[in-house]
């Protein structure tokens, strides 16, 4: 099982819009088309119910609140169990499902979720979940580099951050009797 991947649905989670079924629906790529099928309104609630948990979860891990942050994740693994099991079609295509057969699509999404960030957590440490400095942004990331040194959710928000400051000095430079 790739946990890092399981892990990365949680972000992805946290940072979509679930405005409607439409925002949902987007959370599922291809490989995912199957659940993007099946999702219904009835599944919206769970989803943004657990969005903001795990939002919480980021918080408390960037905060140094590891203590909050395990409890947190542990009552989410209590409220989505894995429940694992091998599906395929033929010898070339077996992998591991983290849920029962027959399970909705937000307890098949959640329960790989939780059980991702799980892994993550008892892996690298909570210091290693961020939500980005860029204050128009609020995005949530796994931080995966060497230094743990990461302060952006991507390459787009570092570079509008670090401009915006660039400026920032720029005009207060010109501003400042010489």
């Amino acid at each position: 099982m790739n946990f890092d991947a399981y892990a990365r649905t949680a972000v992805e989670l946290v940072n979509v819009g679930l405005g409607d079924i439409d925002g949902l629906r987007s959370l599922f790529s291809e490989d995912l088309a199957w659940m993007r099928d099946e999702v219904g309104e009835k599944d919206l609630g769970s989803f943004r119910r657990a969005q903001r948990r795990l939002r919480d979860i980021f918080e408390y891990g960037t905060t140094g609140r590891d203590t909050e942050a395990v409890t947190e994740l542990n009552a989410l693994l209590e409220a989505y169990p894995v429940q694992p099991r091998i599906s395929g079609h033929d010898a070339s295509d077996w992998h591991m499902h983290v849920t029962s057969r027959g399970a909705s699509v937000s307890s098949e999404y959640l329960a790989g979720a939780v059980w991702g960030l799980s892994v993550w957590l008892c892996e690298y440490g909570s210091a290693r979940f961020g939500i980005c400095a860029d204050e128009r942004c609020g995005n949530v990331y796994l931080d995966t580099s060497s230094n743990n040194c990461r302060r952006f959710c991507s390459e787009r928000c570092a570079t509008r951050s670090h401009v915006a400051a660039h400026r920032a000095r720029k005009r207060a430079a010109t501003l400042t009797p010489a």
